[in-house]
């Protein structure tokens, strides 16, 4: 059963699936969940939203640009004891707050949410 499949059928044995496949495989299933999170993507564009691993998301996106030009953005979350922190490419960890650590907050609750009813349940 392909991935997409799976996803799309409630009335699948997800456990037997998901113990079949890689922690690569899942982590692409929880990407292509959790890129749904923020409305509809644009076409032209990619993106992914995930946990990579303990305390760490990843937000991507990639498009082309007006001029054809190849456009890439990655933001590290990482979540610590003293709050929330993200880091671009090439950039220092800042710490996040106010509006954007609640949305940060909805979207990782979303996420977890999303992927434990559609993927692990």
């Amino acid at each position: 059963m392909s991935l997409k499949k799976f996803l799309k059928n409630p009335f699948s044995t997800k456990q037997a699936y998901t113990n079949k496949l890689s922690l690569d495989d899942l982590i692409n299933a929880e990407s292509e969940l959790g890129r749904t999170l923020f409305g509809p993507i644009p076409v032209g564009h990619q993106r992914e939203f995930f946990v990579s691993k303990k305390n760490v998301w990843i937000w991507h996106e990639r498009w082309t640009d007006q001029f054809g030009k190849l456009q890439e953005m990655t933001i590290r979350y990482e979540v610590r004891p003293t709050g929330v922190y993200k880091k671009s490419l090439g950039g220092g960890y800042q710490k996040i707050e106010g509006a954007e650590l609640n949305n940060f907050r909805q979207a990782a609750r979303g996420y977890l949410n999303l992927v434990k009813t559609k993927l692990y349940c």
